[in-house]
């Protein structure tokens, strides 16, 4: 019975995520590389979107985002020094 509520807490946060209109590759990975915490990985995926938009490079942006916890100020000072 635990695996399968973890399953739809899971199937619940992605569901969240994707109507805030992410993709669903960039939700999964998300989601995995911050142990399907639904918090972390929507603040990193907000973080990806707006350094996106700033126009910096997605592989960059993820590296960054992981090595600084998501603390948006540190990886921009990151972003801009590379």
């Amino acid at each position: 019975p635990g695996c399968l509520l973890q399953i739809l807490s899971y199937l619940g946060a992605c569901d969240r995520l994707l109507k805030q209109g992410y993709e669903e590759g960039q939700v999964e990975e998300a989601m995995e590389m911050f142990q399907y915490s639904e918090k972390k990985a929507a603040e990193f995926l907000h973080l990806l979107a707006q350094f996106n938009d700033m126009g910096f490079q997605q592989n960059e942006i993820k590296e960054v985002l992981l090595l600084c916890g998501n603390q948006r100020e540190k990886a921009l000072e990151e972003l801009v020094m590379k």
